[in-house]
């Protein structure tokens, strides 16, 4: 007893702060401290609840959606076998045949992927933050490519919703003229997003290497592109940075759209409206005051691939040739954006460099914003009356643009009437590009290898394998771990 008073005692000392006096009316005063700390708790307590109980749901609920799905492709496979009159040995044989192939599903689906996976091979493209490289699985031999990106400098700058953006967007949108994401993985310091490997290169390195194609051809490349944007509009995105370098070509020569999210346009946050306008007279003058030195078509084009080659080199650095005003301007835009950037690059097919360029970004900001100056056809260059109609439908105003009211408005344009808009993926592209074996690089541009590649961590997630555009495990499990996570740790990474 005396044991148990003295415990007593020494517990009220303790605690001498919170009841103060040992009296109810000092435990009275302190008790809304108690119940402040009580409620921020709990608040905390209820989302990480919350977070956990829809990611268990979701789980449960997508578990019994493939098994629906199994018990379906069972019931659909027994009852073509009855139809075809097949006998009961074979039937059972199939059937385990089946139950065979769905269980290495599952297997598969369970298989957790890092990038001590692959075998990591040419480096084909390098940004500001990471590289993309073509790699090799190294149980299947299936040859991809990896874009490796570092997850301290997508902090660092913010870019964080950009790449879910990207994810996302390669996760829900299934089209022909979109890149496919086929697994995500990531480590302590870099996300990995494996996708098709596309070895025709990029149109900017066709156009480098043909200077300007025909009506012809430039007619299948443009629609395909019409194609691309019109998929992911239809899901509500909007690409924001349509360039040639993210026009890719696979081997039979049709186009994919990529970098959704990636490549950040010319940051224009520090330009006044003011200062684009005080150069709205025709003629461009430099920064000392003195007039740009007129070109002929000829002379221009070596001037923009000497000047392009050097960008490519530091890819880090973006292009603004291709951006819409309404964004420079950031007074609002819309999806009419991405037809500028596409009559932008259909000026430069058929011309041989974009409409607005010149020999610095700001000029070519400068042009774009008073593009009713600046918009012209070099004479040297013969373009029918269709397709400059269509480059200056496309290059003009919003209220104008062709497209504001979706693509039909640009597939019923004069300049596309020999085009089979529902046909056109399973015709013979305009360009078949020269690709040796699966894992040739030459349509890519060479990148220094110099620095010594770092190792990085086995350690990874499981792996999202893209299925088709109705798996939403991909896209929905990783939301709810993300939220788990972020209520966990206080903040969201990337998972």
């Amino acid at each position: 007893m005396d044991s148990t008073k003295g415990w007593f005692q020494k517990r009220q000392m303790r605690g001498g702060s919170r009841y103060k006096g040992g009296g109810s009316n000092g435990s009275a005063d302190e008790q809304p401290n108690v119940q402040t700390d009580e409620e921020a708790v709990s608040n905390t307590t209820k989302q990480k609840v919350a977070a956990a109980k829809q990611y268990i749901e979701n789980h449960y609920k997508e578990q019994m959606k493939i098994l629906q799905e199994r018990k379906e492709r069972r019931s659909l496979l027994e009852q073509k076998l009855a139809d075809a009159d097949v006998s009961e040995e074979d039937q059972n044989n199939l059937l385990k045949f089946l139950e065979k192939k769905e269980t290495e599903y599952m297997r598969l689906q369970r298989h957790k992927l890092g990038v001590a996976d692959f075998d990591l091979l040419t480096m084909i493209g390098k940004g500001a933050f990471g590289e993309v490289r073509v790699c090799r699985e190294k149980t299947t031999g299936q040859v991809y490519a990896m874009k490796k990106l570092k997850k301290a400098e997508m902090l660092r700058r913010g870019q964080v919703e950009h790449v879910r953006s990207e994810r996302n967007l390669l996760a829900e949108v299934d089209s022909n003229y979109i890149v496919k994401l086929y697994c995500s993985f990531q480590d302590d310091d870099h996300l990995y997003l494996v996708m098709e490997y596309l070895p025709g290169g990029d149109m900017m390195t066709l156009l480098m290497r043909k200077d300007t194609l025909t009506e012809d051809e430039a007619k299948f490349y443009v629609a395909e592109t019409v194609l691309a944007i019109e998929s992911i509009h239809m899901h509500n995105y909007i690409h924001r940075d349509i360039k040639p370098d993210n026009l890719l070509l696979d081997r039979y020569g049709h186009l994919r759209l990529s970098d959704f999210g990636l490549c950040k346009p010319l940051d224009c946050s520090v330009i006044g409206e003011n200062e684009f306008l005080n150069n709205s007279s025709g003629s461009t003058e430099q920064e000392d005051g003195s007039a740009a030195p007129k070109r002929t078509q000829q002379e221009q084009l070596e001037h923009w691939h000497r000047n392009r080659k050097r960008t490519l080199a530091y890819s880090t650095v973006g292009t603004p040739d291709y951006i819409a005003p309404e964004v420079l301007l950031k007074k609002g835009y819309g999806m009419e954006c991405d037809w500028w950037s596409l009559g932008a690059i259909m000026y430069e097919m058929l011309v041989g460099y974009p409409p607005f360029y010149s020999d610095d970004a700001m000029s070519t900001c400068r042009k774009i914003v008073n593009w009713k100056s600046h918009l012209k056809f070099p004479g040297e260059a013969v373009l029918s009356r269709e397709a400059k109609d269509l480059i200056n439908s496309l290059l003009c105003s919003v209220r104008r643009r062709l497209g504001s009211k979706g693509a039909d408005e640009i597939k019923a344009h004069p300049w596309f009437e020999t085009v089979d808009w529902d046909s056109i993926f399973d015709m013979d592209a305009a360009f078949v590009p020269e690709v040796n074996d699966d894992l040739d690089t030459q349509n890519f541009e060479k990148f220094d290898e110099s620095e010594s590649q770092t190792q990085t961590s086995s350690k990874s997630g499981p792996w999202r394998k893209m299925l088709s555009s109705k798996d939403v495990n991909f896209v929905g499990g990783v939301k709810e771990e993300e939220q788990v996570e972020a209520t966990t740790n206080g903040q969201i990474t990337l998972r």
